[in-house]
Order: structure tokens, then sequence, then C-alpha cells
């Protein structure tokens, strides 16, 4: 049975840098780590995960608590914590907190009983419950995508600038009737672009209007009833921010059941890009997140958390794109 030193015969390096690659603990030149690789292919070395375990003290496991797993702006981050993860030598245990504060604190906690080393959590609406367990617990902890008060290590993206910037896009292009649907209340992400929104009015010189501002629940029917209510409205809105995917799909959805055109009758811009984004007809005008590397991003931070407890907590805004195409009048 192939061992280590065997790999490290092959490659031409050290048995500790064979185990600086797979297990993560030190970086390496990237053609030392290929030529360990190749090594541990050429060989047929199998890491004995059980012994490494045993050796350091950890189960190798992460869990992860994020919602909607089914929405692709989630699904893809968790791809890159799953990516991130194999790469470093972890398996991943995944839950879905459903947005509930409920349900979030009894699957933290059944992840947290099944010995994990640490958690990547995308917190819900109301996390006080959960963030004091794991607190209590010692359980370390990032929070990807939405964020909660300093003294945790978080990734997230630009959403105020963003949401701005979407204001300034549609300002420049004559509107001043822009209406916002909004997400769930409660979530950081939903506080942020609320605050992006109204910064952009406020840089165009666009008075705020509460008329034009719908809660569209971070889902799409709650998205549908809300921009139902803007387009129908004596004053109705001549562009709409939806500020995720989902409720994109429930604006589009109003769109049609009132027989309006997108771009012709209602321009329509988004917070979430789509995959398919530019197939839609019109193509969407989107802000792209970059949501693998914030999965991949919060594995790390978790990983150098549990190598150094004490560092001081970090939080990272990642940059998110513009995806200018047609849905918002330009052509």
């Amino acid at each position: 049975m192939a061992t280590i030193a065997d790999v490290a015969r092959v490659a031409g390096v050290s048995s500790a840098t064979v185990s600086y690659v797979l297990n993560g603990t030190r970086r390496v030149r990237p053609e030392t780590s290929e030529a360990v690789l190749k090594a541990v292919e050429q060989v047929g070395y199998i890491q004995n995960t059980l012994a490494r375990s045993l050796a350091t003290a950890r189960t190798l496991s992460i869990g992860v608590a994020i919602s909607s797993v089914s929405n692709p702006y989630f699904t893809e981050i968790l791809q890159g914590i799953e990516a991130e993860a194999v790469d470093r030598g972890y398996s991943l245990l995944v839950a879905d907190p459903r947005d509930d504060p409920d349900h979030e604190l009894r699957v933290v906690s059944h992840l947290h009983q099944r010995r994990i080393d640490g958690i990547v959590l995308a917190p819900s609406p109301e996390p006080s419950r959960t963030m004091r367990y794991l607190a209590e617990h010692d359980v370390p902890t990032v929070l990807a995508d939405r964020v909660v008060a300093a003294g945790y290590d978080q990734v997230s993206t630009d959403n105020a600038e963003s949401t701005a910037a979407l204001v300034d896009h549609l300002a420049a292009l004559g509107h001043r009737r822009i209406g916002f649907v909004a997400g769930l209340p409660g979530l950081s992400t939903t506080d942020e672009r609320l605050a992006g929104y109204r910064e952009g009015l406020r840089r165009n010189d666009i008075p705020a209007d509460p008329e034009l501002f719908r809660e569209g629940a971070s889902e799409s029917e709650a998205a549908r009833s809300a921009a139902t209510e803007l387009l129908t409205a004596p004053r109705p809105a001549t562009a709409i921010i939806a500020a995720n995917n989902a409720m994109t799909i429930g604006t589009m959805r109003a769109v049609h059941d009132l027989s309006r055109t997108v771009p012709d009758d209602v321009a329509l811009v988004a917070f979430d890009d789509f995959p398919w984004a530019d197939l839609f007809t019109p193509r969407l005008t989107a802000i792209a997140q970059p949501s693998r590397e914030i999965g991949a991003e919060a594995l790390r931070l978790l990983l150098d958390r549990l190598d150094d407890p004490t560092r001081d907590p970090v939080e990272r805004r990642l940059q998110s794109r513009f995806m200018h195409r047609d849905s918002c009048g330009c052509r």
C-alpha cells in the first residue's frame, strides 16, 4: 500500500511538503502542488482520513447552513464552499434553515452535535438566538452573504453601492419613477440594498416616494403582487429594480399578467444575475454577484480561524459586476 514517503520520493519533495499539500495546512508553490498531486495518482496513494483526524483532533467536516439551496445564487455559494473544502480535505454536512429563526437554531445545534469543526452560516432575519448558541459553544463560524454586527468572520458583496449604481443607470436613461421590490425584512442584504436604492435616488436628485417601495419577501409570488401594485398605481413606476433573482421572476410575471412589455412599458433591472439571463427576451440587465467566490472565501476564512482561533475577525466585501444588457431600455 502506497505511503506518503512513496509520494514524496516520486514528486521529489519532502514528506512534510506532501502533507502540506494534501492537508492544506501550508501554502506551497503551484508547481510543487501539481507535482505532489501527480505523484499521488501515479503511486495510487489513498489518504487515511481517520488517522488525519486523530492526529489533528478534528473531524474534517464542516457544517453549512444556507437557506433556499434551490436558489441558483445560494447553490453557487454552496458549490464554492464544496470545491474549496474538497481541495483542503474536508467534507460537508448541509442543512437548510428555511429563513426561519426557530428552524435555524434547530439545524445549527444538530450540526454542532455531529462534531463539525466549524460552520458556514447565512443568517436568518432574526439570528440572535443562533448567534448566541454558537458563541456559548465556541463554534468557529463564518457568515456568508448576510452579515451581522462585528465580531464574526463574514463574506458578502457590495450590496449598497451596486444597488445605487442601478438607480444611477436608470436615472441616466431619464427615469424618475423608479420602483423598488425589496427582500425579506430583517436580512442585512435587504437593508443594504434598500439603503443603496435611497442613496441612488438622493445623488440623482430624485425625491423618495413611499408609493414606489414595496416588500417582495425575497420570493416570487410576493414580488409578483408588489410589482403589480407598482405598475397599477395612479402614477406607476416607469422602471423597477428587483432586489434578488426570485423577485425578478415575480416581477416579470406581473408584467406579463398586465400585458405589459419590458422595456417598452417598464424598464427592469435586477440584483442577482441568472446563468440564463442573456437568454431572456429582452436580455436582463443585472448585478452579478461573485457567488462561488463568496463560498470559497467563506471556507478559507473558516479554516484560517481553525488554525488561528485568536485572530481578529475579518469582513470581506467582494466586488459585484454590472451586466449591461437590454431590459433597462438600452439598445
